[in-house]
């Protein structure tokens, strides 16, 4: 089972529907979103840091279409008070 190393040390569980709703939140279709998080989670061995996981998520938005990753870098900041 992946797991997700939070920036505080925690670990949780990878859920790959988390990416799926943050990327159609950005404008992505769902489909692309799922491919995505299947995507990331067969790269991972065993553990991923949050910080890894986003640039992954953000790479993938930007490499389809930089409209959602602008989408989702205004929404990280606006609602998880989050920059760079």
């Amino acid at each position: 089972m992946v797991q997700v190393t939070k920036r505080d040390g925690r670990k949780e569980p990878f859920v790959p529907e988390k990416i799926v709703v943050s990327m159609v939140k950005t404008g992505a279709p769902a489909g692309y979103a799922r491919e995505t998080a299947q995507d990331i989670e067969k790269g991972v061995i065993d553990t991923i840091t949050t910080k890894d996981l986003r640039e992954k998520v953000l790479g993938s938005l930007r490499a389809k279409n930089p409209d959602w990753e602008r989408n989702w870098l205004v929404y990280d900041g606006a609602v998880k008070k989050r920059t760079g």
